[in-house]
């Protein structure tokens, strides 16, 4: 069986990639390297250098696929704010090309990157997937958008819904890690923090037991663990909507204080004023992930970041 992997040069997408190939699958990419690194590509697969936006790419692409898993797409919620047509064009046009040539090849299986930031400011926590959707940001806008046009498609589809994915994946061919730029991710920006560089932490004065923010995370493994699984469970024709994360918030100095156990030495932070839209509290009720799709995640916060260590000192 054969993949289509948009995305597949990123950080998730060439662990989807690679991890896709352990498991059995043949693979294609498709990415235009934009913001993924051509070396994270691993061995064996079919690569496309290539855009959502061009018709004769997505063609080279899915010829001779069985399926897609679709993760390519602009994900910078600050750039999204300051460029929403760029993120409606790459992000919504971009999938209704790749939705569009699916039908004309007759492929009709498709797992789906989405994203809490579809939920906006959460009414409870932990977030169902029953709960209704309110995005604060073009971002968050253009997955709800994707989401809401595979499920009119017909075809057998899930849409998996990221909270924090961190960590790495050590492949045949070494680690596969976060290689942002800029980076925006808090645990590698905690491990890289330095006293003329600290990680600064959005605002002390929130509703929470230490006064910062929580946040779900997961494991990059976990992540493309469900995304297999997914796979070998799509729902006929139809479209589902599942939460992938660890069930658990961890605030941000509960981060910086297991990064410090970690690295050995006390890690530079700074106080600063919270962030515009920023929730207090963003955790996943992940009942539906393991009643759908017999998945739980089984790397903790340590494991992640220790994962991360390994990774940046490759």
């Amino acid at each position: 069986m054969r993949i289509l992997v948009t995305g597949g040069a990123g950080y998730i997408g060439s662990t989807a990639a690679a991890m896709l190939i352990d498991a059995g699958y043949e693979v294609t990419v498709l990415d235009d390297l934009s913001t993924g690194h051509a070396d994270s590509l691993p061995e064996n697969v079919k690569f496309v250098n290539g855009s959502l936006l061009s018709e004769s790419d997505l063609e080279e692409a899915l010829v001779g696929c069985d399926a897609v898993m679709h993760f390519a797409a602009k994900s910078l919620v600050g750039e999204s704010v300051e460029k929403p047509d760029l993120y409606e064009l790459v992000n919504v046009g971009g999938s209704k090309n790749l939705f569009a040539k699916m039908k004309e090849l007759g492929i009709s299986k498709i797992v789906l990157s989405s994203t809490a930031a579809t939920y906006g400011e959460p009414k409870r926590v932990p977030i169902s997937e029953s709960d209704e959707p309110a995005p604060k940001n073009p971002y968050g806008a253009t997955k709800l958008e994707i989401d809401r046009m595979v499920a009119a498609s017909g075809f057998s589809a899930i849409s998996l819904r990221y909270f924090n994915v961190a960590g790495a994946y050590k492949g045949k061919n070494g680690w596969l890690a976060e290689r942002h730029n800029p980076e925006t991710h808090l645990i590698p920006n905690v491990l890289r923090a330095t006293d003329s560089a600290p990680v600064k932490i959005f605002g002390t004065d929130w509703p929470t037991e230490d006064g910062t923010c929580i946040r779900d995370y997961i494991h990059v493994v976990d992540l493309i663990e469900a995304h297999i699984k997914a796979l070998e469970n799509l729902p006929t024709g139809k479209h589902e909507i599942i939460n992938l994360g660890s069930g658990d918030g961890y605030s941000v100095k509960e981060v910086i204080t297991a990064a410090e156990k970690a690295v050995e030495h006390k890690i530079a932070a700074i106080e600063s004023e919270r962030r515009a839209g920023d929730p207090a509290s963003l955790v996943a009720s992940i009942v539906k992930a393991k009643t759908l799709l017999g998945w739980s995640p089984t790397q903790d916060l340590e494991t992640m970041i220790r994962d991360t260590v390994s990774s940046q000192a490759r």
